[in-house]
């Protein structure tokens, strides 16, 4: 009998202490609710479910998932390695853009450091600070009318090597060429193709390696951007070293390009950037100067074969222009302002289609969001899709229409192609520039079809064509 009292005195008092610490976690949480959502598994988190829904095709399922099951704009997860909270739709793209180094701040993977490993010891965010600082002088208005006769040298050397007097080309290996190729020339000077093509293959390699589970073992992604990433730093180097010397012979300018700028600009102690440094810099811009825009000029390949009416308003555009040139005459920025439903076009197939999927910030302090508790040191994520590919924001939302685009334009925070606020992508318009060209040479010279039809898309971390997206070209009789 006393065995028996004194096991129920136990159980009591447990049954106490327990309730007493429901109660507790209660009332704790009830003060400061984090969102709703999950975790997923150990240490991975839902980065599984994350990254393979973009690899089916279909990033915005993860987010529109979860605000369908939590009835809620921004939900908790664990991602990449971290906890995270999602913000979706135009407000929460308004609080994230808005709250720049005031509740956020910029903040990337383990994987983009390991990657970008810096030789002065800063942080990927740090030094992405310092190139934010120095990049406008090459993107202002007067840099960029400088460079549309450049491109559209260097797009028409690239569609005579790769297009002309072929019968069918893969579009999206071209696209990355193309881009690629002008990078090259207007950040190191580099213009033979041969040295273009030496780098694509490792850039390709660095790029899928940069959003991968961060895991070093031989055969993952993560491993082979690593390894991409020394290779393209050790070349640059010996470009680097080759530069100084040249520049020091006045065989080249100091206003040839930013390699040059970089070499010759000393900080605010009259110290030179070292040559490892140099090279990280110039590596993050030739990723960020073409991945982008690649995608873009893929993905308005497969748009304008799909549909012949906008394709036929694009001709006409571009062969007004066209018919406007004499022999040998240059596109330059006046040109490009006439291709006013070109660009209407091109930004449908970047909401459609966007190459910058979303991007994280990092939670500077604790603070509250749409009534939930945000921690410090969680991680924020905007998603593009999240309004892009929302009713709310772009009636029927699969629909190719370039008129959304017309007058005013969509509403603030729904179109976020490049991001927004403070850390809006510097080379927005530099991109808008290298599209440009690309619509106008290719219009111009064909018309096409697709040959795989239903043809699956991966986003993988930019959506591409899982074939590489084949055409069959058709020239136009006065092609030039």
């Amino acid at each position: 009998m006393e065995v028996f009292y004194a096991t129920f005195l136990c159980l009591f008092v447990s049954f106490i202490f327990l309730s007493l610490h429901l109660l507790f976690c209660k009332t704790k949480s009830g003060s400061a609710a984090l969102p709703p959502g999950k975790t997923g598994w150990p240490v991975i988190g839902e980065s599984l479910e994350f990254l393979s829904t973009g690899r089916k095709g279909h990033p915005e399922r993860f987010i529109f998932d979860r605000m369908a099951k939590y009835s809620s704009n921004v939900f908790r997860t664990h991602l990449l390695g971290e906890r995270a909270a999602v913000l979706c739709g135009a407000a929460g793209n308004k609080f994230l853009f808005s709250n720049e180094n005031k509740l956020v701040q910029a903040w990337w993977p383990s994987s983009v450091d390991k990657i970008f490993p810096s030789s002065t010891q800063t942080s990927s965010k740090e030094e992405a600070i310092k190139m934010r600082k120095m990049l406008p002088n090459f993107l202002k208005p007067e840099a960029l009318h400088r460079y549309v006769g450049l491109m559209d040298h260097i797009a028409q050397r690239h569609f005579a090597d790769g297009w002309d007097n072929k019968e069918e080309v893969m579009v999206f290996p071209l696209a990355k060429n193309y881009t690629f190729w002008l990078a090259c020339r207007l950040f190191v000077s580099i213009e033979d193709p041969q040295q273009v093509d030496k780098f694509a293959e490792p850039f390709n390699l660095l790029a899928s390696g940069l959003i991968s589970i961060p895991i070093d073992l031989p055969g993952t992604p993560f491993n082979k951007g690593i390894k991409a990433s020394n290779y393209i730093r050790k070349e640059l180097v010996s470009i680097i070293k080759q530069r100084k010397i040249d520049l020091a012979e006045g065989k080249a300018s100091p206003t040839q390009d930013i390699l040059s700028h970089m070499l010759l600009t000393s900080d605010e102690n009259g110290k030179f950037m070292h040559e490892l440094d140099v090279a990280d810099k110039i590596l993050g811009l030739l990723i960020g100067g073409h991945d982008t825009a690649s995608s873009a000029c893929t993905f308005i390949v497969k748009y304008l074969a799909e549909l012949p009416h906008v394709y036929d308003r694009v001709y006409e555009e571009q062969m007004e222009i066209a018919k406007s040139k004499g022999p040998g005459e240059l596109l330059n920025w006046e040109d490009l302002q006439k291709m006013k439903y070109s660009w209407n076009v091109a930004c449908e197939v970047l909401r459609l289609a966007p190459p910058l999927q979303g991007a994280f910030r990092e939670a500077m302090t604790d603070f509250a969001y749409n009534g939930f508790s945000i921690p410090k040191g969680w991680k924020l994520y905007w998603s593009a899709n999240s309004t892009h590919k929302n009713p709310q924001c772009f009636p029927e939302p699969q629909k190719f229409d370039p008129s959304r685009f017309e007058g005013s334009g969509p509403a603030p925070y729904t179109f976020v192609p490049f991001g927004g606020g403070p850390r809006m992508c510097p080379g927005k318009q530099y991109a808008r520039l290298e599209i440009l060209v690309f619509m106008y040479h290719l219009v111009k010279r064909f018309k096409w079809e697709k040959i795989i039809p239903d043809e699956k898309i991966v986003v993988d971390p930019m959506p591409m064509p899982a074939k590489g997206l084949p055409v069959r070209l058709y020239p136009h009789q006065s092609a030039a």
